[in-house]
């Protein structure tokens, strides 16, 4: 079980591939990044909460953030997660969910009446200082971007 973040916390940095190439938190210093954990890309909740992020990421970006997903998906199941669903922000694989455990974004969940282990669908946003601003754990797929905008005062 990973441990939470928490607002003010210092945001882990981290270094991973991406669909095209590799993502370096501490290299957005200075701007604020909303990290989000989803469990697989191109499953139906994972797929519908990519969108709303494509869908608002004019809106996201015109008030100064930038949004990186982060799933256990190899780089090449998220190039063809990009390329099908026309994503346009930065994905980044994490097999051994080490970043997802350094986010809390790791730990026991109900699926279908069972305990299990897996990845806790989750938002942190951090701000240009490198810590974090906002902190959201099991969040729903429907309706997450919405809220969060709400969250931020973006409308």
């Amino acid at each position: 079980m990973s441990t939470r973040l928490e607002p003010g916390d210092r945001a882990p940095d981290f270094t991973a591939l991406t669909d095209t190439g590799t993502f370096t938190l501490a290299d957005h210093r200075g701007k604020s990044v909303i990290v989000y954990f989803y469990p697989a890309a191109m499953t139906p909740g994972c797929t519908t909460q990519a969108c709303d992020f494509r869908d608002s990421l004019s809106t996201l970006q015109s008030a100064g953030y930038e949004v990186v997903g982060v799933s256990k998906d190899s780089p090449e199941k998220l190039a063809k997660f990009r390329a099908k669903e026309g994503l346009n922000f930065t994905l980044v694989s994490d097999p051994d969910r080490e970043i997802q455990r350094l986010y809390g974004a790791w730990g026991e969940k109900s699926m279908y009446g069972q305990t299990v282990e897996g990845t806790l669908r989750s938002t942190v946003v951090v701000d240009p200082d490198g810590k974090v601003a906002l902190a959201q754990y099991n969040v729903k797929a429907t309706g997450h971007v919405a809220k969060l905008r709400r969250d931020l005062d973006l409308h």
